[in-house]
């Protein structure tokens, strides 16, 4: 196969096309000029508009992700490749070096840490996840370009390091103008229980006057948990799971909503982290609530966008008050999307993103 010059090819085994990440990666690539194409899971209507989409073979078992792993390098048509699995590096570091293309490892998250947010990464299962995160980690330290999501996320002595924030594609983004005369909250991304699914759904019950949008794919883990909620609770016929959508479909919730949730729990690997909804709900004009995780308290206190909550209860409360009087939930959005306009620095990133990776598209190979 002739590699195509200028042209950058995303693989990964695991994601769905979907992902915000993969679409604000893609979005910086297409704006400098750079033409994409990605082998990922997931419908091509949910693929970032202007790049080339390919289904990677195979269903969702973990079997079918080994293959993925072994093949999709070879179908890498760019000259430069970049890899958002952790278990697709070391193959595909592997093929570059034989093939002649520069590889770009995006470790968009502390693989480690995360491991021990699953409850299914014990034994021997666990083992071998965590001598293939350690693999991958290493891996990425000798790519060419290692983009990493925050100043936390290893590798950290990287033969050239990147950090790339989730800061909000504003292209991706619906401003949340009013609010709309029912009080609605939303949530935007991953469905688990770690990232706040059984707290918001008994914050559903407590606040009678509220509707919830959740958008994002349900855990396997917490599928069942889901089907019988929503069969049984008071409260199913004013919370709406939406599932996976693209990013521009999902945002559109925000249009008139009051609030963002991002009730993560205090696992190792969120403790350290920013979730990159607390940037795009201020973004959007949302105010926030968030658990009092480290780093979410350290930019709620900066922007004054929102208040921390640790238990249904307290989210409940702060819902309710602001039925009877919503003038400090006005103050805190008017001060979120006034402190995103004027702190976070999207654009100027993702241009210096782009620019890196087009001297890789131009390095000789």
């Amino acid at each position: 196969m002739k590699l195509l010059k200028g042209h950058v090819t995303i693989l990964s085994s695991a994601d769905n096309v979907a992902d915000a990440r993969m679409h604000r990666l893609t979005n910086a690539l297409l704006r400098a000029n750079i033409s994409v194409d990605i082998w990922a899971l997931g419908d091509s209507s949910n693929a970032p508009k202007g790049a080339t989409f390919h289904r990677a073979p195979g269903g969702k078992g973990k079997v079918a992700r080994i293959i993925r792993d072994l093949i999709l390098p070879f179908r890498a048509a760019g000259s430069v490749v970049l890899v958002v699995a952790p278990d697709l590096m070391p193959m595909t570091y592997v093929t570059s070096r034989i093939r002649k293309q520069k590889m770009i490892a995006d470790v968009h998250e502390d693989y480690l840490q995360l491991l021990k947010d699953r409850s299914w990464a014990t034994g021997i299962v666990g083992l071998l996840a965590k001598l293939v995160a350690r693999g991958a980690t290493s891996v990425a330290a000798r790519a060419d370009l290692t983009t990493v999501a925050d100043s936390q996320v290893p590798p950290f002595h990287a033969k050239n390091r990147f950090v790339l924030k989730n800061l909000p594609d504003h292209s991706l983004l619906t401003n949340s103008g009013s609010m709309e005369q029912t009080p609605r909250a939303i949530y935007i991304g991953d469905v688990r229980k770690s990232r706040g699914l059984h707290m918001m759904l008994e914050t559903a019950e407590l606040t009678p006057l509220w509707r919830f949008d959740i958008v994002g794919n349900i855990s396997d883990l917490d599928s069942d948990f889901v089907k019988n909620w929503t069969s049984t609770s008071p409260a199913r016929d004013r919370v709406v799971f939406h599932g996976r959508l693209a990013p521009q479909e999902s945002w559109q919730f925000a249009h008139g909503a009051w609030v963002g949730l991002t009730l993560l729990e205090p696992t190792p690997a969120f403790n350290e982290a920013v979730p990159s909804k607390l940037y795009e709900y201020a973004a959007t004009g949302l105010a926030t609530i968030s658990t009092s995780l480290p780093r979410c308290v350290e930019l709620l206190n900066q922007s004054g966008g929102g208040v921390t909550a640790d238990s249904a209860s307290d989210v409940a409360r702060i819902l309710n008050s602001w039925v009877a009087d919503n003038e400090s939930l006005l103050k805190m959005r008017e001060s979120a999307l006034s402190w995103s306009k004027n702190t976070l620095n999207s654009e100027a990133q993702y241009a210096d993103f782009a620019s890196a990776v087009g001297k890789l598209t131009n390095a000789p190979r």
